[in-house]
């Protein structure tokens, strides 16, 4: 027999390491070439499985596929995939939820202390005006100064030892955390108006659900110390980019160190890309060379599980092996 795997997209040269992995159950790819929903739908019919990047999987694509068995997804986040939609029909659906810890807390240090050191600014005197130490925000001493962190998972718990190295307090806003059992070194709360009003840094580490679509709203900003820097690795729709344009030009922030837009890429015209207080990268905190290729294997790895039956670790809709129309079968 031979299985049919769609992939919608993907972010390294090639799939390799897919078609070895898949090579276990004599899998063949259906490679999207745009990624677009029409193209999605139009080669989903004959799917045994999906395995999807950052394209929006949408709910048609399920509907048409009768012997799609898993949505497996590179990466952690679930907000491109109708997670609802694949339960009713029977699908499992699954993440990978260790990848790009070290990459990303990486990423939110260097975006932490490129604001707070002024780095680009600074980078950018030779050229503009000489040699001069002129920066557009007062430099801080990083010792000493909050952390604040919105979301306690996997890659904010990966940050915490590096954000006590350079020691910073650290708070972090989560409603499933008792502070008894919270890491040394880390106090928390759930109660986000006392983390916003603490922060120095705001780190965002949560995912984008319907709760915290816009989390950090206008209301929000307000309640920001004007010295604060917003860091953002996690999903471009939890900030309202509008509200953070405002706070940012008239003063009532510091700066802004964005890895995620929204939308993604941000059109040329963006006034986020013109502020000297705003760092944006190109949703790139995930990427090393090792950790696309963990997380190559380990999203096919998932799909070959599932092919054979298997339950596999990983899985987000674990109610659905309690459905009838379970699609999990024993081969």
């Amino acid at each position: 027999m031979t299985y049919r795997i769609l992939i919608t997209d993907y972010a390294w040269p090639n799939l390799d390491i897919e078609k070895e992995v898949l090579a276990a159950v004599n899998a063949e790819l259906l490679v999207a070439e745009s990624g677009s929903a029409e193209e999605i739908i139009a080669l989903a019919p004959p799917a045994d499985g999906i395995l999807t990047c950052w394209k929006d999987v949408p709910a048609q694509a399920l509907d048409v596929a009768p012997n799609c068995r898993i949505v497996s997804r590179y990466g952690i986040g679930l907000d491109n995939i109708p997670v609802s939609r694949a339960t009713e029909l029977g699908m499992l659906v699954t993440n990978v939820p260790d990848f790009c810890l070290e990459e990303v807390s990486d990423h939110v240090m260097a975006l932490l202390l490129a604001s707070a050191r002024q780095l680009f600014p600074l980078a950018r005197t030779p050229q503009r005006s000489g040699w001069t130490r002129e920066t557009p925000q007062p430099i801080p001493r990083v010792r000493g100064q909050t952390l604040g962190l919105i979301g306690f998972g996997n890659i904010a718990r990966a940050l915490v030892p590096k954000a006590l190295g350079f020691g910073l307090r650290i708070i972090a806003y989560t409603p499933r955390l008792r502070a008894e059992d919270a890491p040394h070194g880390v106090e928390v709360t759930n109660d986000l108006s006392a983390l916003l009003a603490a922060s120095d840094y705001l780190s965002i580490h949560c995912p984008l659900t319907d709760e915290t679509d816009h989390l950090i709203d206008d209301s929000a900003l307000a309640q920001l110390k004007p010295s604060a820097v917003l860091i953002n690795t996690s999903r471009g729709g939890i900030i309202d980019e509008n509200a953070l344009i405002q706070a940012l030009k008239a003063g009532r922030l510091a700066g802004a160190a964005l890895d995620v837009t929204d939308p993604e890429p941000p059109a040329a015209d963006n006034p986020l890309l013109a502020l000297d207080n705003v760092i944006v990268t190109p949703h790139a905190a995930f990427y090393s060379v090792a950790a696309t290729a963990e997380l190559a294997r380990k999203a096919a790895e998932n799909v070959v599980t599932v092919l054979r039956g298997e339950t596999p670790k990983t899985l987000v809709n674990a109610d659905v092996l309690e459905r009838e129309n379970c699609r999990l079968t024993k081969t």
